[in-house]
């Protein structure tokens, strides 16, 4: 099969014909139909020192997949051959304490598909039978490669009670801009995003922000002038993982805000600081966020898909798989929302 691959330390992936993965006991082989383009492939592809740190190659990359079931092992009842999935990326131990208390998304022993183990930039795919996804009959292809950050921003975005609440959403990249489509269908009133990026701006608008803001240009105080906001945002998605932008945020919640922290600071800003007598005094509560709940963020995924939420325009980038490095190159470039291989074109 082909399969795009980090064959050795160092900047670069090869797609490459390797053998079709064998499958073991509780695992199903998944006929990879689409994958999305994730920042964590960017930074494998480009050799950063993160990638340099993390990876033992050689590696098949990718862990954003929809595909259908093409075996199951013997025992597994739960899918199908044939069945539609999505792919839940963190393959977890199953014995640890959160694990037996079902909070997968915290077992110490997660392995990455993609990362730590062979993934799904491949024509077909290895995991076990937990870790599939099944979807409805008539589901967009592309929608559900991409359900994996959708869940990302699912989590962040449900993690606080939004009905009728302001929230600023820092950062535009997609899963911030999935991040604001959510709340919107969950009934906020105002939703402000805020980037440097003008062509994700745009997306956002798009996606039902009530305001967005490029933060060089404008800032919170004047956004909430224009809104005839009194004491500040209610809930605070901050998905950019910049500085800048989480002060920003922090001051200007309202007493008694909420904020919900997915952006990961670039190596040099892992030690950002906050204004901690701001939090105190505001009496803020600020929740880190990690992946999906499983699976109940993937229920919610689902749910909100059938009833009407369309995530469709932040995928913005098609390409047929054996065009894989001009997809690449589109998704680093920043001018685009969430870039899509399809593997049935390779």
């Amino acid at each position: 099969m082909k399969a795009l691959v980090k064959r050795s330390a160092g900047p670069g992936l090869v797609l490459d014909e390797v053998p079709v993965p064998e499958v073991g006991g509780g695992e199903v082989l998944v006929r990879v139909l689409r994958t999305g383009i994730c920042g964590t492939d960017l930074h494998i592809r480009a050799w950063d020192a993160w990638a340099a740190a993390t990876l033992e190659p050689p590696l098949i990359v990718g862990h954003e997949i929809v595909g259908e079931v093409a075996a199951v092992a013997s025992g597994v009842d739960t899918v199908a051959v044939g069945d539609i999935v999505s792919i839940e990326g963190h393959v977890v131990c199953g014995r640890c304490r959160n694990c037996r208390a079902g909070r997968r998304q915290l077992c110490p022993n997660t392995v990455g598909l993609g990362v730590d183990r062979d993934g799904g930039f491949a024509e077909f795919v290895v995991v076990p039978a937990t870790n599939v996804w099944h979807h409805r009959d008539g589901i967009d292809l592309d929608v559900a490669a991409i359900f994996d950050p959708f869940g990302n921003a699912v989590h962040s975005a449900l993690s606080f009670p939004v009905l009728g609440e302001d929230v600023l959403v820092t950062g535009a990249g997609p899963i911030g801009l999935m991040a604001a489509a959510v709340v919107r269908h969950a009934g906020a009133r105002h939703v402000v995003v805020t980037d440097v990026n003008d062509y994700r701006l745009g997306l956002a608008q798009q996606m039902g922000a009530s305001l967005a803001v490029n933060s060089r240009e404008k800032d919170l105080s004047t956004v909430m002038r224009e809104l005839d906001m009194k004491e500040g945002f209610d809930v605070g998605l901050e998905m950019s993982g910049a500085a800048p932008a989480l002060h920003a945020m922090l001051g200007s919640m309202a007493n008694g805000g909420r904020v919900a922290l997915l952006g990961l600071p670039g190596a040099s800003g892992s030690q950002v600081s906050f204004d901690w007598v701001r939090v105190i005094t505001a009496m803020l509560t600020i929740k880190g966020i990690y992946g999906r709940e499983m699976f109940e963020t993937w229920y919610a995924m689902s749910v909100l898909e059938s009833t009407g939420l369309d995530i469709s325009p932040v995928i913005t980038h098609r390409f047929p798989a054996s065009r894989w490095e001009e997809a690449f190159d589109v998704a680093a470039g920043g001018q685009c929302g969430k870039v899509v291989l399809d593997w049935t074109e390779i």
